[in-house]
């Protein structure tokens, strides 16, 4: 599984990038900003994109938006926080996210738990 990691925190990216891929992910790219996530998930194709919620004066909400109304995603997007899930909860059932999983539970066998309970939902 490959996989696409948007965080505006370098420190993250590098952490996260380190623990999926002895995990077995592929991390095809980290990226900072939506237009840069854009871009990438169109040219890369990756089966699941991790978004954080927050992106400095960006809303992942609205990147996540932004990947699936435009189609250049068709694989399964995930957003990932510092946050609790509670303080979230309604927008993320209101997104076309798959799910939300906290930055301190992030592993591939949580990414995987996730899609596999996603099933059908996930896609747009």
């Amino acid at each position: 599984m490959n996989c696409l990691i948007v965080d505006d925190s370098l420190r993250f990216l590098d952490a996260a990038r380190n623990l999926l891929e002895r995990e077995g992910m592929t991390v095809l790219d980290m990226v900072s900003t939506s237009a840069d996530a854009l871009q990438r998930a169109e040219e890369l194709r990756p089966d699941v994109t991790l978004v954080d919620i927050e992106l400095g004066d960006e809303s992942g909400f609205e990147l996540v938006c932004r990947l699936r109304e435009e189609d250049r995603h068709q694989g399964s997007v995930i957003l990932i926080s510092t946050h609790a899930e509670e303080d979230y909860a309604e927008l993320i059932a209101a997104s076309p996210a798959c799910g939300f999983l906290p930055k301190t539970c992030l592993s591939a066998a949580a990414i995987r738990r996730l899609l596999r309970n996603c099933g059908d939902t996930c896609e747009k």
